[in-house]
């Protein structure tokens, strides 16, 4: 197993949000967090990654075994050299172009000569289909397409696992077919990704393994044909019953 992370618990105030979330990723696992707003998903996976500080839990990564209310800050930066985090705003650099929001990351932080970083960025933007668009800023793109420059960044560092946000929820509804498309290559080329998503028909055809959560835990799990057809808790069957009458029945 990859990663696997046992008993998280985050409050905010005195607000529970996360109850001792237990979840495993193996190498190549595309993991697709599903549930109502509210339940915990950012969070949670804000936690896996150290943008939020856990409570409590425990976490192995390639096999290294971490305290996560006791990482240090090497411990962090370490283990998120190994992940990549795309954010639900796309967090773009206004002032920098394409590439070099790409490649600002390998520069500043890893220390890569700047022709190398510049090399590896183009193909990081050919990969998410802007290899045209290198020298755009932010604000000469649309929303799927700076969507999908963050993609890029996230990806431009060869991580083992890549956490993705609700990528698509600031979309427009036009834009939101070309990000997850891009996501869907990854996922046919074996990247391993941890997925929180509103986009259903997304969660059941491209991930492996599904993960549905409700009010601060995991309610259930499993492949996308049992949590979709065959979900054997009535409160993932009452949360997809409601999702299906959005898509007119199916999903």
């Amino acid at each position: 197993m990859m990663l696997e992370v046992k008993g998280i618990e985050k409050s905010f105030d005195d607000r529970k949000v996360l109850k001792g979330v237990d979840i495993k990723v193996g190498k190549g696992d595309v993991v697709t967090i599903i549930g109502p707003s509210g339940s915990g998903k950012t969070t949670l996976l804000r936690c896996i990654n150290f943008l939020e500080r856990a409570d409590a839990g425990e976490m192995i990564f390639d096999e290294a075994h971490y305290r996560m209310d006791a990482m240090t800050k090497r411990d962090i930066a370490a283990l998120r050299r190994k992940t990549g985090f795309v954010f639900q705003g796309y967090n773009l650099f206004r002032n920098k172009t394409a590439l070099q929001n790409v490649t600002e990351g390998l520069v500043i932080a890893r220390k890569v000569p700047k022709e190398a970083a510049r090399n590896a960025g183009l193909r990081a933007l050919e990969k998410v289909g802007l290899a045209d668009r290198g020298d755009a800023y932010p604000h000469q793109l649309s929303g799927g397409q700076q969507q999908r420059v963050a993609i890029a960044r996230a990806i431009v560092t060869e991580p083992e696992v890549i956490f993705f946000d609700e990528p698509t929820s600031a979309l427009d509804p036009e834009l939101v077919g070309e990000v997850l498309s891009v996501m869907r290559d990854l996922a046919a080329e074996g990247r391993t990704m941890m997925i929180v998503t509103h986009e259903m028909q997304f969660a059941r055809h491209a991930a492996n393994h599904v993960v549905f959560m409700d009010d601060g835990q995991i309610v259930e799990e499993g492949r996308p044909e049992e949590i979709f057809e065959n979900p054997r808790e009535e409160r993932t069957k009452k949360f997809l019953q409601t999702v299906r009458e959005g898509f007119g029945g199916k999903l």
